[in-house]
């Protein structure tokens, strides 16, 4: 009889682009989220959930190839018909559902969603395939003032998680200005908008890298085109040198105040009707903004924001930090955006016919955790629960009614699970929890109604840097009477703290 080939074990490793999350990554990233959805619910904004599932018909950007539609997301086809994805983001599926629940939702509507996320994209250092988003919108609201709303609680969103006043701004910008621009500069023609949209789209790819390559690089780039350090070349969108004049002109056109870039940006688009109402639009959300207290420090007119512009309809806006990091290098950069949004009144038209309008914002919930740990806000050594130890396993009963306590009374706590023969590796797996205490009760104390209670934090901290007679003077292990055990945990537990 031929022998069966023995099965090779699976490999214990994460998938290509996804990463797993512990403890305290986790619970930060709750907290987050509760402090997000307090201030959007405050704005009035109601929560939705929908599913981590969509049509790829709905996600409406990617459509079926040969085999799979594989651009950008994870899809599969269900009983050889319809292609289902995986969300790309949380606006597509918005979208959806205010289209099909029309009837019964209040217009406008105003909603807030939090969740994973999933591209279908090459994975790079800090760039995963699943990310959390966090997204707040409101559909059916034509007047802009929807979009000032947005900035003024994405200010007050960054404030609430811990992001200072002076370490972050938010910008912004309207595409309907840049249209009114690139009219001028003869690259739009408002009575044939699909005429030189190549063009354009150079354009605007290339004001999109003007962080990157700065003045020359993109005037290149509009131009006749850019060479990089390797020898590649980029070809340019071909504009002659007064048009690439008057769209430079455009990305330096932010001056002091709201009004001073309305006033520079109304020179710039002249006599074209788009562009004017783009700066209508923008020296309106300026003043609501100013009348609520979001000054420039906060919130300000940039007409550099371009990210985006070849998808939102008008208003857009960025929120930045300011403040700098380390690299993986140790040099130091900006840390850069985490949050984007803005007005796109041709989303939900896709399933009505109707143009619906729409304006919203998305924030990075894991870039700005990642912000908060790199200024040290966040994420030092979590502490772990108390640590009931067991001294005697036939008498599990009272350490669980110990622990009953503990938990009743607000604190963390659990019984050791594991093997109680070594007391040793109860404690060093206490450590390895980071506990701040254990709780210990043998049969001598058990008999005289008395339980040890020993400081963890203070114990390794005498161990550490204390003399004999300083250890002496400064015991980390307390007995007391068995009823005083809830107290004397809390007192010790908020010595801890200070």
């Amino acid at each position: 009889m031929a022998k069966q080939k023995k099965q090779p074990r699976p490999k214990a490793v994460t998938p290509k682009g996804f990463r797993d999350y512990f403890g305290t990554e986790v619970t930060e990233r709750t907290h987050m989220l509760s402090q997000i959805a307090e201030v959007y619910h405050r704005y009035g904004f109601e929560a939705l959930e929908t599913s981590g599932v969509e049509t790829v018909e709905a996600l409406g950007k990617f459509l079926p190839d040969v085999d799979r539609p594989n651009e950008g997301v994870f899809a599969w086809q269900e009983d050889e018909k319809d292609w289902v994805a995986l969300r790309y983001d949380l606006t597509a599926p918005l979208a959806r559902v205010a289209a099909q629940y029309r009837n019964d939702l209040p217009s406008p509507y105003r909603r807030y969603a939090m969740g994973p996320v999933w591209r279908n994209e090459k994975p790079g250092p800090g760039r995963f395939r699943q990310f959390y988003q966090c997204d707040a919108d409101t559909v059916g609201a034509p007047t802009v003032a929807a979009d000032a709303e947005i900035c003024a609680m994405l200010s007050d969103t960054l404030e609430t998680v811990g992001i200072p006043r002076g370490d972050y701004i938010v910008r912004v910008n309207n595409r309907k200005v840049l249209n009114g621009v690139m009219e001028v500069a003869g690259v739009l023609d408002p009575n044939d908008p699909e005429a030189m949209a190549e063009e354009r789209g150079t354009v605007l790819r290339a004001i999109d890298k003007f962080d990157k390559f700065g003045e020359e690089g993109v005037r290149l780039l509009i131009g006749k085109g850019r060479m990089d350090e390797s020898g590649d070349f980029t070809k340019g969108a071909g504009l002659s040198d007064e048009q690439a004049d008057i769209v430079m002109g455009f990305m330096s056109a932010r001056r002091d105040t709201g009004a001073a870039t309305a006033a520079r940006l109304r020179e710039l688009v002249g006599g074209s009707v788009v562009g004017n109402d783009g700066v209508n639009e923008l020296e309106y959300i300026a003043e609501l903004l100013d009348a609520q207290g979001y000054g420039p420090d906060r919130i300000l007119i940039d007409p550099s924001v371009v990210r985006g512009l070849g998808y939102y309809t008008g208003p857009v806006f960025e929120a930045e930090l300011t403040f700098e990091i380390l690299d993986e290098k140790g040099r130091p950069r900006q840390f850069g955006s985490v949050s984007g949004g803005g007005r796109y009144d041709d989303l939900v038209k896709r399933f009505t016919g109707q143009e619906v309008p729409a304006t919203g914002v998305s924030i990075g919930v894991d870039r700005l955790l990642a912000a908060l740990r790199a200024k040290g806000r966040m994420g030092g050594t979590p502490t772990g629960p108390v640590v009931v130890t067991v001294m005697d396993k036939d008498r599990m009963a009272d350490y669980q009614a110990m622990v009953s306590e503990l938990r009743n009374a607000g604190i963390r706590a659990e019984v050791y699970l594991g093997n109680p023969k070594n007391f040793g590796n109860q404690l060093k797996y206490a450590d390895k929890r980071n506990s701040p205490i254990a709780v210990i009760e043998g049969g001598s104390e058990k008999e005289n109604g008395v339980v040890q209670i020993k400081d963890l934090i203070l114990g390794a901290q005498i161990a550490q840097n204390a003399t004999l007679d300083e250890w002496k003077e400064r015991p980390s292990q307390y007995e007391v009477p068995r009823s005083e055990l809830v107290a004397k945990v809390r007192e010790i537990l908020e010595s801890q703290k200070q």
